[in-house]
């Protein structure tokens, strides 16, 4: 969790970097929707963080999901289970196995659209602007331990 939030200016700064690499692009959706809801679920966190960050990790998921083509409704576990199996088929050549791991209700623009829109992420302004805010909203919560 730690390791996430203080990367994430790094990983979801600028989503437009991942433009053409959809490995990266896979990873760094992965790790917003583990922040987003670790943030809102693990006990050590939860009760912590200030409602504003929640907020922010809130939106940035819904509008990477809104990009991607994610369900509202999908279950954070089964999105974010997907999402690295992809990039690791990705990283390993196989593209019918990133498919076969976006496919399914979760994934409603179907595996070849949401591949499509991996390889081709742009800037997503609320995605930038809840990394910065996890990223010193950490240190915040690391300084007062």
């Amino acid at each position: 969790m730690r390791g996430a939030a203080l990367r994430a200016p790094a990983t979801l700064g600028d989503t437009s970097r991942w433009a053409g690499r959809p490995v990266e692009a896979a990873e760094a959706a992965a790790e917003l929707e583990f922040l987003a809801n670790e943030m809102a679920t693990n006990p050590r966190y939860a009760p912590e963080v200030n409602p504003a960050v929640g907020q922010q990790l809130e939106f940035a998921r819904r509008e990477m999901r809104e990009f991607l083509g994610v369900a509202p409704s999908a279950a954070p576990d089964l999105v974010i289970a997907g999402l690295r199996r992809a990039a690791s088929a990705l990283r390993a050549g196989s593209r019918a196995g990133a498919e076969a791991a976006l496919s399914g209700p979760a994934f409603a623009y179907g595996p070849s659209a949401t591949l499509g829109r991996l390889a081709s992420m742009p800037r997503l302004p609320r995605v930038a602007e809840a990394a910065g805010g996890v990223a010193a909203e950490m240190d915040r919560l690391e300084r007062r331990r």
